[in-house]
Order: C-alpha cells, then sequence, then structure tokens
C-alpha cells in the first residue's frame, strides 16, 4: 500500500525532532527539512552543519541511513546551506 507524500513528511520530521536535531545540535548544529520529493529528501544545514567538512558524512552515513531505515520510501538524502538560517554558521 502506498503511503501519501504528507504521511511521509511527518514521519521524516518525526525522526528529525526526536532523534536527529538532539544528535548535531550536541555540537551546535542545526538541520530541518527543507522538501521531500519523489523519495528525495533535502535539508536544511544550519548552525555548524552549515560548512562543516564533516556535514556531508553527517548527512549521508548518519541522517540518510536512519531515514531509508525507518521510512521505505526515501532514496536519498540531500543537503543544502540555509542562507536564512539565524544560527551562526561554523565558517564565520
Amino acid at each position: 500500500m502506498k503511503r501519501d507524500t504528507n504521511t511521509i513528511i511527518e514521519e521524516i520530521e518525526r525522526l528529525i525532532k526526536e532523534h536527529i536535531q538532539p544528535a548535531v545540535a550536541m555540537h551546535g548544529g542545526v538541520v530541518t527539512l527543507h522538501s521531500y520529493e519523489e523519495g528525495i529528501v533535502t535539508m536544511f544545514m544550519s548552525g555548524s552543519c552549515s560548512g562543516c567538512a564533516s556535514s556531508t558524512l553527517t548527512l549521508k552515513n548518519g541522517i540518510e541511513g536512519m531515514l531509508k531505515h525507518y521510512i521505505p520510501e526515501v532514496i536519498r538524502v540531500e543537503g543544502v546551506d540555509d542562507e536564512n538560517s539565524e544560527v551562526a554558521p561554523y565558517y564565520t
């Protein structure tokens, strides 16, 4: 049975809130959902995640792995720096 997009987005947001954000917050990072479309999750990377060399590793090995494990509809996770973030980036 195919789940609707809103259900998938709610599940992604729950995992971010309960598991992902608390982990990255320990290092000053902030991640939020930018979009979900046809299996592709795009995450805003801000705070210390913005400009951090390890953010790609965190995104692919941590966040993508978790989302794909719990949400079979997720195919790939991509990250973009959040230009509107009010949290200071790593590289300033």
